[in-house]
């Protein structure tokens, strides 16, 4: 079993990846150990790079038989990330995976006795874990108790190649669109209830980048040294 330490920037990340991706990931021989972002008494909030470069280098220097990723929402990411301002891309997926590349060369920059370029995984999500959840949204809408969003969530949905395309505003990002046709919805509870009901199956089929972690992930389980 090969522990990774799972950087999220909030409570709604730490859920999913305690809740539903640790128990998938458990078949593959891979043991999830999600790390809130920042210091004790000061987790979650807002993103800044220094927050993340320590939290990184804390788990990978801590553990060094384990490896690390990260689960940040490229939505309201901040400016000091390393690779930013990234240059024009035909899609939002090129410029995530330039971040996530200039996020590892800079981990490995910064301590390279520590393996990064094995046993650190950059995952930007694009462009936040709502986005995951219009996979299905007909499950998502109903595991919300709103099954009369379904038609609406479906809109949504049919109005983008991807899920991981809705995309990033202060008015139109995924969970800007669900909090206006539905007030109430809770992103812990109701996200973490919603990603059950979409399952991982749907999201990896319907996600190309969060696929691409995922099977990153899996074969972590398998390397060895």
């Amino acid at each position: 079993m090969t522990r990774v330490h799972v950087v999220v920037e909030g409570q709604t990340e730490e859920s999913f990846v305690n809740k539903i991706l640790a128990p998938v990931l458990w078949t593959h021989q891979v043991f999830l150990v999600p790390i809130l972002l920042g210091p004790h008494g000061h987790k979650g909030g807002r993103v800044n790079y220094a927050r993340v470069r320590q939290d990184i280098l804390a788990r990978l220097k801590q553990d060094r038989a384990a490896h690390c990723t990260t689960m940040l929402d490229f939505y309201g990411l901040g400016k000091d990330f390393p690779g930013t301002p990234a240059p024009p891309y035909p899609s939002s997926v090129g410029k995530v995976v330039h971040l996530e590349q200039a996020m590892k060369e800079d981990i490995i920059a910064q301590s390279p006795d520590l393996r990064a370029d094995i046993r650190f995984i950059p995952y930007i999500q694009l462009h936040e874990y709502e986005g995951l959840l219009f996979s299905d949204p007909e499950a998502f809408a109903k595991s919300i108790s709103q099954p009369d969003l379904v038609k609406d969530f479906e809109s949504i949905r049919k109005s983008f190649t991807t899920p991981e395309d809705i995309d990033n505003s202060p008015d139109t990002a995924p969970s800007k669109r669900v909090l206006g046709l539905c007030p109430t919805y809770n992103k812990v509870v109701d996200g973490t209830r919603a990603g059950r009901a979409v399952r991982i199956e749907a999201m990896r089929r319907e996600c190309p980048h969060f696929r691409d972690w995922l099977e990153r992930l899996e074969t972590v389980g398998r390397q060895k040294g």
